[in-house]
């Protein structure tokens, strides 16, 4: 038996998730005015589409729930109906908050169901909103970075080819400019020391004087 017929067969396939990633910016103007919003009752985006689906973001000024009536809550909301969740991630943060923007950050996938949404009820206290460098002007800006996952599907990997090796044989020029001394095989000039004479060959000389 050859040693490739004892070899195990390999195959390899990948699960690969189709995604449509993008942000939408929300800015709070006149954010002062919003603190007489009751805690619970919330202010809409506009809507805006990502990924096939309309979305929109809800802004509640003094929290979602009565325990997170200090808070600022932001949520992410499916803007239709549809009759399969759509899946997706999310992440919010201060539109000036560059470093807290990378797409890896966002992990966890959520299902939206119709009119459904998912968010922050803590994002951030109203009162260190107000000593942060995030509100100027009375106003600040919020960013919701979105992931929408399609559909699934398999693909085959191509099997990578291992890199081909090519032995080389030990040098033995050494013995070849040896047997050319010896032999006086194909001389072609010829130096005197001392009364004597010795037959060489020009190549050899010439490439030792480079």
């Amino acid at each position: 038996m050859s040693a490739a017929a004892g070899k195990p067969s390999r195959s390899a396939s990948a699960i690969v998730a189709s995604t449509v990633s993008g942000y939408h910016l929300l800015k709070v103007d006149g954010y002062s005015r919003t603190k007489g919003v009751p805690t619970g009752e919330r202010i809409k985006s506009r809507p805006f589409t990502l990924g096939g689906h309309r979305w929109h973001i809800e802004y509640y000024p003094n929290g979602q729930k009565p325990e997170y009536a200090e808070y600022i809550s932001v949520f992410l909301n499916l803007d239709a109906s549809v009759a399969t969740a759509v899946k997706a991630q999310q992440k919010f943060s201060f539109a000036d908050e560059e470093t807290n923007q990378a797409p890896s950050l966002i992990s966890t996938v959520n299902s939206y169901s119709s009119q459904q949404g998912w968010g922050v009820a803590t994002f951030i206290k109203r009162a260190d909103l107000e000593k942060s460098e995030h509100l100027k002007d009375d106003s600040f800006t919020i960013r919701c970075d979105i992931i929408v996952i399609g559909d699934y599907r398999a693909e085959d990997l191509l099997e990578e080819t291992p890199p081909a090796f090519v032995t080389v044989a030990p040098s033995d020029l050494h013995q070849h400019l040896g047997d050319l001394l010896n032999t006086e095989k194909g001389a072609d000039v010829v130096f005197e020391v001392g009364g004597h004479t010795f037959a060489a060959h020009r190549c050899p000389i010439a490439s030792l004087q480079c």
